[in-house]
């Protein structure tokens, strides 16, 4: 059964980037997260999502606000990271690490997502393999290996506190988001395809008929 094991963080929100990494142990079944205002309980459910599936928090800046605040630190850079341990849906233990910078200029920030590593251990050797992939394989590679699509990770396991309300929104987009949930899409698309393939064969058999036809 797949499992999150350890997170650490440098440089996210209010975790400061010159600071060791602040490291999070999980426990099974139940891990229980208790602290005041201000924190960073949210800051870690974040982080758990950006790991696992590369999407930034809802109103952040297009990922400017997620990464600590280059003038609080007192540079013009800062570079975060988030490092995620976890055991995929075949029990192989694997670690994620994504890393993030933020530049500062003279009149706004920049974000830029830098390349992730995924590292696992060798079941025969037991040698380290550390593998660079670059964001959008990662986005689609950790939901596969845990056993759990995107949209479930981002709108259930790891949902927003501002989105948490989302079953109330509009019907049109409650749709769209029950759609991705279910990958309802996939499904009409492969009815789709079954569709279009039961008439080919209808075509086909009726050619094959009318060619019985003329050598009777």
């Amino acid at each position: 059964m797949a499992s999150i094991n350890k997170l650490s963080i440098r440089g996210i929100r209010s975790f400061n980037p010159d600071d060791e990494e602040q490291v999070i142990q999980f426990c099974l079944p139940l891990t229980i997260i208790v602290g005041a205002n201000g924190c960073g309980k949210t800051t870690i459910i974040e982080s758990l999502k950006y790991a696992m599936t590369g999407s930034l928090p809802p109103g952040n800046k297009s990922g400017q606000t997620f990464v600590h605040d280059p003038k609080s630190a007192g540079h013009t850079k800062v570079k975060a990271s988030v490092k995620l341990r976890f055991t995929n849906r075949a029990g192989n233990s694997m670690v994620v690490i994504r890393s993030m910078e933020v530049t500062q200029k003279k009149t706004s920030l920049t974000f830029k997502g830098l390349d992730g590593i995924l590292r696992t251990t060798d079941p025969q050797t037991g040698e380290r393999i550390s593998m660079s992939h670059k964001c959008t394989e990662l986005d689609r590679q950790i939901p596969t290996m845990i056993g759990v699509s995107k949209p479930i990770l981002e709108h259930v396991v790891f949902c927003h506190q501002e989105e948490s309300s989302w079953p109330l929104m509009e019907g049109a987009i409650l749709k769209k988001r029950f759609d991705d949930i279910f990958d309802s899409t996939r499904y009409t698309k492969a009815l789709e395809a079954l569709r279009k393939t039961r008439l080919e064969y209808a075509s086909n058999v009726k050619d094959i008929k009318a060619d019985l036809v003329m050598y009777a």
